[in-house]
């Protein structure tokens, strides 16, 4: 085998690569002796047929699938006698593959970039200084308690945090459109669901009164035919209801699944669950901070079917929230990802190399840590962690999760880090401030 070896372009690489005229002739009588011997043929027992027959037969189908064949298994070798490394499946081209020639023909790939790690120190993260407190349990117990609230008609005018049912119809340019007109909606006042102003105009109504108002849909709104558009509801209050909050006492608190202890157990269990989730939370804003650090301080040249691959994972996840038969679905396009699927690739050259220039093993507690931490959100966690324990597969995924957060640790101790004292509420709810 002879193999010539060239750079096109950046990451891509063009093989040419010949295979003896021998080696085909004899991978043909290879499969001539046992692929095609027992073909049924008149005139001959089954097994019997002679070599000159079946050349003559099957000779073109089996000079076809011997190159096909060997095309595969002698690039493997040539990339390995080139050290070279493969970021993605080959284009394979014959150029000469005629009887009695040597065959000929073309792999087109592309390689891993030589990816540098550097920078580390230049890469600021702002790691959030913040605890539970006393106050953000109260809150959360009075989430939950509006969770769990009934509704209470009242005879005087809606205040916001209220609900409101009412019966409209919409107008615009004198004429309804289509969504424009509900009867018996049950409107909560304050939640922001309508478009700006409408909510406004509703609160102070009561039941009984009609009024008309105006409005104007925003340049964003979803149909085209509204943006931007004036438009006038006529209003009919129907009914005007204050929130219940229940009582937290032992039947509140047997809601949630806490048998013993009372109050005082649920708020134990409610601070644990916000504290993983507040841990959960910090690391996630200090790993996504290393991560943009990484790619801003290191350009990579991404491998475009590595990109395609990372494009493929996308889309099969984004079909899957549309949910649905997706058989059924037109197959979003690639541009819609591109961009995100090109910072992944990105993370996982620069992660890998972080990986591999300090020589990382998984280390078994960080594994432990993970699975321990993912169980503690279920109600018999030990069960939880025997089912990882049994699973090879999931327990690869967890051993490949700890190597990268080993990784985004090792750059973390490297970074300018600084401390901002934030709030539980302010960090978990950033869009609501």
């Amino acid at each position: 085998m002879q193999v010539s070896l060239e750079t096109t372009q950046g990451l891509e690489r063009r093989a040419t690569i010949t295979v003896p005229a021998a080696t085909v002739d004899a991978k043909v009588k290879e499969l001539l002796k046992t692929e095609y011997r027992n073909r049924r043929i008149n005139g001959f027992r089954k097994g019997k047929v002679p070599p000159n027959v079946l050349q003559k037969l099957f000779g073109k189908e089996a000079r076809a699938r011997a190159a096909q064949e060997l095309m595969q298994s002698q690039y493997f070798e040539a990339i390995m006698q080139e050290k070279v490394n493969p970021a993605g499946p080959p284009s394979i081209e014959p150029k000469t593959n005629e009887a009695g020639k040597d065959l000929e023909f073309v792999a087109t790939f592309e390689v891993y970039p030589d990816v540098e790690v550097k920078g580390l120190d230049a890469i600021e993260v702002e790691q959030p200084e913040v605890e539970v407190t006393d106050k953000d349990v109260d809150a959360m117990l009075d989430t939950l308690r509006k969770q769990h609230a009934s509704w209470k008609e009242v005879k005087r005018k809606s205040k916001k945090g209220e609900r409101i049912t009412i019966d409209f119809t919409g107008r615009v340019d004198g004429e309804e459109f289509e969504g424009g007109k509900a009867q018996d909606f049950a409107l909560e006042l304050g939640q922001g669901r309508m478009i700006p102003g409408f909510e406004d105009e509703i609160i102070g109504m009561k039941k009984g009164e009609e009024k008309t108002i105006k409005v104007t849909f925003p340049e964003d709104y979803h149909a085209e035919n509204l943006k931007g558009k004036d438009a006038e509801f006529d209003i009919v209050a129907k009914k005007v209801e204050e929130q219940v909050l229940p009582e937290v006492d032992d039947e509140f608190v047997a809601l949630f699944g806490v048998n013993e202890g009372g109050v005082d157990a649920l708020k134990a269990e409610v601070r644990k669950n916000m504290e993983r989730e507040l841990k959960n939370t910090v690391q996630s804003k200090v790993k996504e901070q290393i991560l943009k650090g990484l790619v801003a301080n290191n350009d990579v040249e991404v491998p475009k079917a590595m990109v395609k691959q990372e494009i493929d994972v996308l889309r099969r996840q984004a079909m899957q929230r549309f949910g649905g038969n997706q058989a059924q679905m037109p197959e979003l396009p690639a541009n819609l990802f591109e961009e995100q699927a090109k910072e992944r690739v990105k993370i996982g050259l620069l992660l890998g190399e972080v990986i591999r220039g300090n020589e990382m093993k998984v280390d078994d507690a960080k594994v432990d840590e993970i699975i321990a931490n993912n169980a503690s959100a279920y109600e018999d966690p030990e069960e939880v962690v025997a089912y990882y324990k049994g699973n090879q597969e999931l327990m690869q995924q967890v051993r490949n999760v700890a190597l990268e957060e080993q990784a985004v640790e090792f750059v973390l101790g490297k970074a300018k880090v600084s401390a901002k004292k934030t709030s539980f509420d302010e960090l978990m709810n950033p869009k609501q401030k």
